[in-house]
């Protein structure tokens, strides 16, 4: 099954998009593609630059919990890179997954790596499902079924896991953590990792603050593209829908943030009045805007890549000229 997942990622996408297609036609897209002008290119760049910057912060301060050395500049830098990877690749995660073990290696752990980088999307998803949630209760008339069950199932799960992680940490995690089992020392040294990178008094309010930062960056660069494609409803009641698009992205049926965005922006914006076609142009704009703010990491790859292909000048140590003649 783990072999085929990717596959089924990739196929569920494709259907979404197929089905969008074959009921509204090609047009929606079409539209959203010509909507993308130089103002919106130029807002995509500010907004992405703004909200990598939260992104990489966020990262840093949940690696230097973990013991793992993270400068903001670099953090910056790879932030930007796997962004440009998860939109160009299919299955929408291998940035991440990149970014994770590359730093792993530089700070010679690269389970603790990947546990920083799981943490660090793990707190923006949280922040993205609590909003969710809190439209769900605010304004259920603009959330059709099935949404709010998934919404609310998920804030559910959230918080039953979170409980859940609390309460064995400081139950059963300080004696796993020297259990002859190394699936319990692992789950413990997980938990401990969940505890200080995100649940501490040093960690969790730094953290939730650039979650919502980064949260209004992704709706701020919403709102250009529905202004983009012609939608003239005001910001307050476009917030919701785009909360849930954005909870939408998370779903793991998407090619690179594509496919459920489409199909939930079309059913919410139908439901709301503005039509679903306007729905997934509103969809098109935003994913192509937001690719275009991931593009100074394929600046950030490719000098990475010259760097990796041009050898080191060779070092000469320095010589101690021979002396000749008498050496008495």
């Amino acid at each position: 099954m783990k072999r085929f997942w990717p596959w089924l990622r990739i196929l569920g996408a494709l259907a979404i998009l197929g089905v969008l297609v074959w009921q509204l036609g090609t047009r929606a897209f079409l539209d959203g593609l010509r909507e993308v002008d130089a103002s919106g290119v130029a807002a995509a760049l500010g907004i992405g630059f703004a909200t990598t910057v939260f992104s990489a912060w966020r990262w840093c301060l949940v690696a230097r919990r973990l013991s793992l050395k993270l400068s903001l500049p670099s953090a910056v830098g790879e932030y930007y890179r796997a962004l440009f990877l998860n939109g160009v690749l299919p299955a929408g995660v291998l940035g991440d997954v990149n970014r994770a073990v590359q730093h792993g290696r530089g700070a010679g752990d690269v389970p603790r790596g990947v546990r920083a980088v799981v943490l660090e999307r793990t707190a923006g998803q949280i922040v993205v499902i609590g909003a969710s949630v809190a439209v769900v209760l605010s304004t259920p008339s603009v959330v059709p079924p099935p949404i709010d069950g998934v919404v609310t199932a998920a804030g559910i799960v959230v918080v039953v896991l979170a409980f859940a992680a609390v309460v064995t940490g400081m139950t059963a995690g300080r004696h796993w953590i020297h259990s002859g089992s190394k699936w319990r020392r692992g789950f413990a040294v997980t938990l401990a990792d969940v505890r200080l990178g995100l649940l501490t008094k040093e960690t969790w309010p730094g953290v939730s603050l650039l979650s919502v930062a980064t949260l209004a960056g992704h709706l701020a660069l919403f709102v250009v593209a529905a202004r983009a494609a012609g939608v003239t409803a005001p910001i307050a009641e476009l917030l919701p829908l785009m909360i849930l698009a954005l909870l939408a992205m998370g779903l793991p049926l998407n090619i690179g943030g594509w496919g459920p965005r489409e199909g939930v922006c079309a059913l919410l914006f139908g439901t709301a009045g503005l039509g679903s076609a306007q729905g997934v142009t509103v969809a098109v704009v935003y994913g192509v805007l937001a690719l275009v703010s991931s593009l100074p990491g394929a600046g950030v790859l490719l000098v990475g890549s010259f760097k990796t292909a041009t050898p080191a000048a060779p070092r000469f140590a320095a010589r101690t000229p021979v002396q000749t003649g008498d050496t008495r």
